[in-house]
């Protein structure tokens, strides 16, 4: 490329004579001549140029929650760590930036079509297709449910699925009709969901490993399961029949808790007695015998005097006892008068019971 110095003189000559006559440019004009026939090399500096902009193009960073996954040619070279590397420009190497550390989120059975709006409430659109499942008594269930998952191999998750999400999503809904075609819809609908998910969690993250996907599942959670609207009725009657059975069951149960330790208890306190009333008549047998004897013992040595003792203390138990009527007499009496018979004693201990019911009457 040259300059159109002829062309530019004429426009100065005729600016100067418009305007009047203008500064001297002899020098610069002269210094300007010189390079007249100069030609730079622009081609050769565009081209260098874009060298320069082509190979900046591998300067890439790597986010906290990322890491780089770079192919050369297409296939896997190096993984790269948070932080700024270089890569050589494409079409030689291209590099992704997987986020590592993010939970991913699939919804099955249902979508969500708006996560806040100004009113709140999160607004859904249910799939049947994908929640619909038969149970193992051979009912039909509406099961919907999420799973989360993030990358635990950046590698296998780039190059061995296609679809990742998909994938997943495909899987856990394998895995989950899996797991309800081994349970009974009571189960799935009470109290077998903790075990659901964790079974069905199980399940996926064996399907996914078998694929090589580099896929970590870390929770699958039910949102909702019920029956198909169809028959939402008689699941209710149902339920409410089990309820009403649980509840008498319930109160069997407490009224047999409740009777079982009382007779428990009554039969104990018999048998305790009857024991003691045993004990006190065998020992007071036994002493009984032991004290016959021990008589016999002394009325053998001296039979008189342990006849004359005997009757003494007989006589004193008799005399002491204030329910027996005695009457007194002296030996000139005894001579005097016919031995006395107590004809009347049964009325004579009917007047001494009176008595004492009187007297006790009065001390109350």
């Amino acid at each position: 490329m040259s300059w159109d110095w002829d062309k530019l003189q004429e426009r100065r000559q005729r600016q100067a004579h418009k305007w009047g006559t203008g500064p001297d440019f002899g020098e610069f004009n002269e210094k300007f001549k010189q390079i007249k026939g100069i030609q730079l090399p622009w081609g050769k500096i565009i081209l260098l140029l874009v060298l320069v902009l082509w190979a900046l193009t591998g300067v890439y960073i790597v986010d906290p929650d990322e890491v780089g996954v770079v192919q050369r040619f297409g296939a896997f070279d190096r993984i790269t760590e948070p932080g700024p590397h270089y890569h050589l420009p494409y079409p030689i190497e291209k590099v992704h930036t997987p986020k590592v550390t993010r939970i991913r989120r699939i919804e099955i059975g249902f979508r969500t079509l708006s996560k806040k709006t100004a009113f709140a409430t999160n607004q859904y659109r249910l799939i049947p297709e994908e929640s619909l499942m038969l149970t193992g008594d051979e009912n039909i269930v509406d099961v919907q449910f999420i799973v989360q998952y993030q990358i635990k191999d950046p590698k296998d998750y780039l190059f061995n699925i296609a679809q990742p999400e998909k994938t997943v999503k495909d899987a856990a809904e394998a895995a989950m009709r899996e797991v309800i075609g081994y349970n009974k819809i009571d189960s799935a609908l009470t109290t077998g969901k903790l075990a659901i998910q964790n079974e069905t969690k199980r399940l996926l993250q064996e399907i996914l490993d078998r694929y090589h996907s580099g896929i970590k599942v870390v929770a699958v959670q039910l949102q909702d399961v019920h029956p198909p609207q169809e028959v939402v009725d008689a699941f209710k009657d149902v339920a409410s029949a089990k309820e009403d059975k649980s509840r008498y069951i319930n109160e069997a149960e407490a009224y047999r808790n409740g009777l079982l330790p009382k007779t428990r208890g009554e039969a104990a306190g018999i048998i305790n007695k009857a024991l003691a009333y045993k004990e006190s008549v065998v020992r007071k047998a036994k002493g009984e015998a032991a004290r016959f004897l021990a008589v016999l013992k002394e009325y053998r040595k001296a039979r008189d005097i342990t006849r004359k003792r005997i009757y003494l203390e007989t006589m004193e138990q008799i005399l002491s006892n204030p329910d027996v009527s005695k009457l007194i007499l002296s030996d000139k009496a005894l001579q005097k008068v016919v031995p006395y018979l107590p004809l009347n004693m049964e009325g004579l201990r009917s007047n001494s019971r009176a008595k004492k019911r009187k007297t006790a009457g009065g001390k109350k």
